[in-house]
């Protein structure tokens, strides 16, 4: 760098250092190798070590320095940077510079319309040196330059689009390049897709009863580009007060309709292409009408019941009865439930017959119906159950039939023998099912019946069960499937079956969010608490719940819960779907809670019938009873007791018909 002066040399060697590093001996530095016509241009040479500097172009000298101001097509060309060290030692390093011209657009148009149906042309006139690449795009896809396509690109740089169809309706670019460089340019280009007016009628007739009370409205779907003004032609006067019109008068809406209101009501649609009309019918009918004897009757199972049902209208309907419980239409060849003459009857009611009976008026105008409720007695149950220390519970199988009316309450009975009197207890439908204050392990008969507005239902088949034996611990508490929850706060109810022995001190509660490093939060609640209420719950999270109930002697199994507080609501009202989700997590958290404890505590159950599949009859963890104690109890399997006339061999709980199903 001899021929510049030191403080060049030092600014050269600083810019050098701080876009392309030290590496190299000599380097070209060159804001960009693709130059515009008339714009200027400058390449720098830097050398590590001092020496001489010279320039080729294209082999041939061109200087000490490249400085164009007005860059022409003769400048572009192969520029050579040579440095002389001395000493015989020199270095060399080429770069390329490329002159263009555009591309530019000239005056291409950027809007065209089109009929739909037509075919459209949209050029692309594009300029540039050196030679220009052209590619049109629509959503960032290349269009083809195949021969056929519906939309294609011609050699002449044209967007060529066969038969328009209103999706072709958007923007399209056309994208020109210079040959070989990265140097291009885009415009964007809309195409709008002209579409006829056309109307499009919902329905051609449309049906309404007169009333005072009744309104209908009359719609005309009109499609079309531009957007077509719409306009009605009416058979009455237009009256403000009883026609109104939506904002694009697309949809008519006649107010407390009369007969008058009968006739052809004809929707226009024009635009700046053409117009299309369509005519709607109204008819205009009085509404039938439905009459019952009765609308509630309430029978005991084995009566005869009959309800008498008569329809009126314009035209004259036709008279159907329709059994809501299980969608079947009434006749007079329907078995014991039939119909004469438009009178329901029903000869020696079942349980299975209570519920909705609906009489119809149905005719070409409309249907009208009214609602009779048939009450009768509760169906059988079908029950298993589960013996306590003091106590029995049961469960069933399947839910009663009704009757037609909810079951408010359940009649358990028990007797030690066939020879004395049942005794019994009435239970609410929403409590836990349980007879308590039992002798430890004795055996009961036992069994129930359901009870609703009209009576007391079948009693269930009887079922035999021996309580537990004598134990320090309570039973777990059972926490009832009625749970309530209003905004962050919990409602369980709560009851102790089997204290085991002796009187509870307290019921123990802890509650966490069920997610990971949440703390235990604890709580205490007296012996005679009958429901666990938590308030202040976090919106928007799942929780987990155990309780557990402690006498002198321990601590029960926790009775476990999983529970959901949902976000924060919008309105104050529960979606039937968020219950029957809560209502079926409880119903699965209590049945493995049942089966775990009847598991661990009393030995039987799903869980011991895996386990002694698995294990045979050695199941860890279970302890063995003593020989010659004063039950008379033998080793854990087949015990015998000692009756009148021989031994009787009781069958444990892990052969029983209930754990093998």
């Amino acid at each position: 760098m001899k021929n510049q002066s030191p403080f060049l040399r030092r600014a050269l060697l600083l810019l050098v250092l701080v876009v392309y590093g030290t590496d190299a001996k000599i380097k070209i530095i060159i804001a960009k190798q693709d130059v515009l016509v008339g714009e200027e241009f400058l390449l720098l040479c830097k050398a590590e070590e001092e020496g001489d500097i010279t320039w080729q172009k294209d082999g041939e000298d061109f200087g000490d320095i490249v400085h164009i101001k007005k860059a022409t097509f003769e400048d572009a060309g192969k520029y050579t940077c040579l440095c002389d060290f001395g000493s015989g030692h020199n270095d060399s390093v080429q770069t390329q510079v490329y002159v263009h011209e555009g591309p530019s657009f000239g005056e291409t148009k950027t809007y065209h319309k089109f009929l739909e149906g037509k075919d459209g042309v949209v050029p692309c006139h594009v300029t540039g040196r050196p030679a220009v690449e052209v590619q049109w795009l629509r959503n960032n896809q290349k269009i083809p330059t195949k021969v056929g396509a519906r939309v294609s690109h011609t050699s002449d740089n044209t967007l060529r689009i066969e038969g328009v169809k209103r999706e072709d309706a958007g923007t399209y670019v056309c994208h020109a390049q210079i040959k070989g460089r990265p140097v291009y340019q885009s415009l964007a280009i809309s195409v709008v897709v002209n579409v006829p007016p056309k109307v499009l009628l919902t329905e051609k007739v449309k049906k309404v009863m007169a009333g005072s009370e009744t309104n209908v409205s009359l719609v005309c779907l009109v499609e079309g580009q531009p957007k077509p003004n719409i306009t009605w032609i009416m058979p009455r006067t237009f009256d403000p007060s009883r026609h109104l019109f939506n904002s694009d008068r697309s949809q008519l809406t006649i107010l407390s309709v009369a007969r008058a209101d009968y006739g052809e009501y004809v929707c226009s649609a024009t635009n700046e292409i053409s117009e299309d009309s369509a005519t709607i019918m109204l008819d205009v009918f009085e509404a039938p009408e439905v009459f019952v004897s009765a609308e509630q009757q309430s029978v005991l199972v084995g009566e005869r019941v009959s309800v008498s049902c008569n329809v009126s209208g314009n035209p004259q309907p036709e008279l159907h009865w329709l059994n809501k419980h299980n969608g079947q239409t009434l006749d007079s060849a329907s078995g014991h439930i039939h119909v004469v003459n438009g009178v329901l009857v029903i000869d020696e009611i079942l349980p299975s017959d209570g519920g909705l009976y609906s009489c119809m008026a149905v005719s070409t105008t409309g249907n009208a119906s009214r609602d009779v409720a048939i009450h009768t007695q509760p169906g059988p149950l079908y029950l298993s159950v589960s013996p306590g220390l003091t106590s029995v519970l049961f469960s069933l199988k399947t839910m009663p039939i009704s009757g037609g009316t909810p079951v408010t309450s359940f009649i358990l009975q028990w007797r030690q023998s066939a020879t004395q009197q049942w005794k019994e207890v009435t239970v609410p439908a929403s409590d836990s099912l349980a007879i308590t204050a039992l002798k430890p392990y004795t055996l009961y008969t036992v069994r129930f019946a359901a009870m609703n507005a009209v009576g007391l239902g079948w009693f269930s088949e009887t079922k035999s069960v021996r309580t537990l034996g004598i134990r320090g611990e309570p039973d777990s508490p059972v926490l009832s499937n009625a749970i309530k929850i209003e905004s962050n706060s919990l409602t369980v109810p709560l009851k102790q079956i089997d204290d085991g022995g002796m009187p509870l001190l307290h019921f123990s509660i802890r509650y966490r969010q069920d997610k990971e490093g949440a703390e235990w939060k604890e709580m205490k609640l007296s012996p005679e608490a009958n429901t666990v209420s938590l308030e202040d719950l976090s919106f928007g999270s799942d929780y987990q719940m155990e309780v557990m109930a402690v006498n002198a002697n321990g601590s029960s199994i926790p009775a476990k819960m999983n529970f959901t507080i949902a976000e924060k609501p919008q309105s104050s009202s529960m979606t039937k779907g968020s219950v029957v989700g809560i209502v079926m997590v409880i119903f699965l958290v209590v049945f493995l809670m049942v089966d775990a404890t009847c598991c661990y505590r009393n030995r039987c159950g799903l869980l011991m019938s895996i386990a002694v599949k698995l294990f045979g009859q050695k199941v860890p963890g279970l302890k063995r009873l003593e020989d010659g104690t004063s039950n008379g109890m033998q080793q854990l399997g087949v015990q015998t007791f000692t009756k009148e006339g021989g031994q009787l061999t009781e069958v444990t709980c892990d052969k029983a018909p209930l754990t093998k199903n």
